[in-house]
């Protein structure tokens, strides 16, 4: 094994370099001769400690037919980006697993690799909305770090507590995010379900959409007397953060969250006692008519820069829960609304 090992200082600059080494992603540098020279945590989480692998070929790795070096002899030819789907990877484990690859030129004959988790082995994709929001996670966590990095170094150097406040903020909602991603790659995982207290979910998303340049004025009108609902906590959140993101975009003035509870009301072709209901009314444009009956599927947006996505994965988490997600609109009069089971769905 070689003494001298790459730093992280010799891939970039030291501020890059952190940004680097906080990512997500697992990141490694190759030599020339595609040797491993510089590890980041997040790859060593996923096939053990920097001693196994430094100074080791890049052909350890391969648990297939030699694709992955291929792919790295291509990068390093044609000085281009080569990425490698769903490649058979020894990992920490005995059994390793399937994984996504992506060689970028440094200058030489360097890569660096991005290892980014799939589907375990043998295990199909849940469908065109798991395998399109796949593809979406795959391209969104590097730049997370990258936002992560930044704002962990503002923070070091304000002063003002509101500036470090919304710098924490930003730190708060890239890990999130960063996770939300890392749950699409590993496509199919169930919800988390524990006691959540949805007033609490609520008020981060009128805080985050507060701290936006063009922010509606948020009205609340909750019921104090609800119980607490069982569900998935981060999911649930993620999906009243789009639903009220919408709303902004839809150029809202006023976005109100209100809280009740419904009975005798029937989810899933079941019939329950009771279920809780979450209104996100605003008063924005509203939902082009033309799109009435295809608004929850994968890349259907009523705007020109839309993915399409937000309203598929929020109907996703909650159908996840075994509830439903609906909506009402017209010019100025948006309303979607989030029935969920009061009781633990099956």
């Amino acid at each position: 094994m070689p003494e001298n090992r790459t730093t992280e200082a010799q891939i970039t600059s030291d501020e890059a370099a952190e940004w680097l080494r906080v990512c997500a992603t697992g990141l490694a540098e190759l030599d020339g001769n595609l040797d491993f020279s510089w590890l980041n945590p997040a790859f060593t989480d996923l096939f053990g400690g920097a001693r196994r692998w430094l100074g080791m070929s890049l052909a350890t790795l391969d648990a297939g037919s030699g694709a992955i070096v291929d792919a790295a002899r291509r990068a390093q030819t044609g000085q281009q980006r080569i990425v490698l789907r769903q490649a058979r990877l020894h990992g920490g484990s005995e059994t390793g697993f399937i994984g996504d690859l992506a060689f970028t030129p440094l200058g030489g004959e360097r890569l660096l690799l991005e290892v980014h988790e799939a589907n375990s082995a043998g295990d199909v994709g849940s469908g065109a909305l798991s395998e399109s929001l796949r593809g979406f996670a795959h391209e969104v966590k590097n730049p997370l770090a990258g936002v992560r990095g930044a704002a962990q170094l503002l923070a070091r150097r304000v002063d003002q507590a509101e500036l470090v406040e919304l710098a924490e903020l930003i730190i708060a909602e890239s890990d999130r995010l960063a996770t939300l991603a890392d749950r699409l790659l590993r496509a199919g995982g169930k919800p988390r379900m524990a006691r959540v207290n949805v007033h609490e979910l609520l008020e981060r998303v009128a805080v985050l959409i507060g701290a936006e340049a063009e922010a509606p004025t948020v009205r609340r009108d909750y019921d104090p007397s609800l119980p607490t609902a069982i569900g998935d906590a981060d999911r649930l959140y993620q999906l009243l953060l789009n639903l009220a993101r919408n709303a902004v975009e839809a150029g809202a003035r006023t976005l109100t969250l209100r809280t009740r509870v419904e009975f005798g009301i029937r989810l899933a072709d079941r019939l329950r006692r009771s279920a809780l209901r979450i209104d996100v009314i605003d008063d924005g444009a509203g939902i082009p008519s033309g799109l009435a009956d295809t608004l929850y599927q994968p890349l259907v947006s009523g705007r020109a820069d839309g993915t399409g996505l937000g309203l598929a994965l929020a109907q996703e988490i909650a159908r996840g829960h075994g509830g439903e997600l609906r909506h009402a609109s017209r010019p100025g009069a948006t309303q979607f609304i989030l029935l969920l089971p009061l009781e633990l769905p099956a």
